[in-house]
């Protein structure tokens, strides 16, 4: 059924690919079931690589999508590839439909699977399922249960209608020759996404109800066997997935910390090197490949929308000298006053006689002034 990602690694390593490995997926699968093989992967990204939609009705983005490619040599085909086929477009919406709401509400993460078909007599869509399934818990996605999924056919006597076999796990020629194609995907507790293709006028509430019952006793073996290799997410993320973290604002401090033309948070992504997305809500989500890379950006932003309060010390830059004083950067783009009598205990006949412009200096917070702040360098230890 699965094929650990040890082996595609070691398959990649053996070819001088290691390098591309390291930059490729946080997550991968191979699902095998009989003669239908699924090559999955899962990379995570954050608010940017959302999947922008843009119809004649709507218009948004989705954070969890999945792509489904069915290339000709998987049927043992020799022929040219253009595009994407309707049915392609299908069978992934339908996998997409039966993994979309195991993902929980406050994971983090824009979530991309890709579902390569390497080999198809039977339901590939069903083996996306699965595979996509174990991809996302080699990832570390904290998926609510795992998900699988099977087809269903039928043969039926259309003169007599008491005359029938449900099939489970059709192959390619019982799908061509039989009367049904029902694919159910869901969890051990119900059912996630269901399709059916019929070719005759219809059937029954028995045939039914015996369908999904196989389908749910096939369902159930493939979950076990899948559990057999990875029965939950994983809680060591890979040393080169995205970590991300979201810290909520008050959408007054917005602007601050977008700035004129986006120059602030610009600045942010450039310095702490983590990507930095804001809601319209005032919720930022910050994502880097190392925990220093986050709290960096968040420490940014926190010493943009925090406010000081009178007694407390920070350490800031002398950015500009006057003649009644010296202006003092702290708690990132935050500017007070060094007025030249707090400058030190004695008298200070000149600004530049105690500090000079790019000097790193402890400043003490003793009031404000029209919203402008007021800073001393004497009594920093009182």
């Amino acid at each position: 059924f699965f094929q650990a990602e040890d082996g595609i690694r070691d398959c990649l390593l053996s070819r001088g690919l290691g390098d591309v490995y390291k930059r490729q997926p946080h997550g991968s699968a191979v699902f095998t079931r009989g003669e239908t093989q699924s090559l999955t992967t899962v990379t995570l990204g954050s608010a940017t690589d959302v999947n922008r939609l843009d119809g004649v009705t709507y218009q948004g983005h989705e954070s969890f999508y999945l792509h489904y490619n069915f290339p000709p040599f998987s049927t043992g085909e020799a022929r040219m590839k253009f595009s994407v086929s309707r049915r392609e477009i299908g069978h992934g919406n339908l996998a997409q439909r039966a993994l979309k709401k195991m993902i929980p509400n406050d994971n983090p993460y824009t979530v991309r699977i890709v579902s390569d078909i390497l080999e198809s007599n039977g339901s590939s869509s069903m083996a996306t399922v699965c595979a996509g399934t174990l991809a996302l818990m080699d990832a570390g996605i904290k998926i609510q249960k795992p998900v699988s999924g099977i087809a269903m056919g039928l043969i039926s006597d259309e003169n007599n209608t008491n005359k029938y076999a449900v099939l489970s796990d059709i192959l390619g020629d019982e799908d061509h020759l039989g009367d049904m194609d029902f694919k159910v995907a869901g969890t051990k507790d119900g059912i996630t996404s269901l399709q059916m293709d019929i070719k005759i006028t219809g059937i029954t509430t028995e045939i039914m109800e015996q369908a999904l019952s196989q389908a749910n006793a096939g369902r159930m073996h493939i979950l076990s066997e899948m559990n057999k290799t990875i029965d939950a997410p994983r809680t060591e993320l890979g040393p080169y997935t995205p970590r991300s973290e979201m810290i909520k604002i008050q959408r007054d401090n917005i602007g601050a910390v977008i700035g004129k033309g986006g120059a602030v948070i610009k600045e942010i992504i450039a310095e702490s090197g983590a990507k930095v997305d804001i809601s319209d809500n005032g919720t930022v989500k910050i994502s880097g490949t190392s925990k220093e890379m986050i709290q960096s950006a968040i420490d940014m932003i926190n010493g943009i929308i925090q406010e000081p309060e009178v007694g407390d010390v920070f350490e800031g830059k002398v950015v500009k000298i006057m003649e009644f004083g010296a202006f003092v950067n702290f708690m990132g783009k935050k500017d007070g006053l060094v007025h030249i009598s707090q400058l030190a205990e004695e008298r200070v006949e000149k600004v530049t006689d105690v500090v000079s412009e790019g000097d790193t200096v402890k400043v003490k917070v003793i009031g404000f002034d029209k919203g402008k702040v007021k800073l001393s360098m004497k009594d920093i230890d009182a």
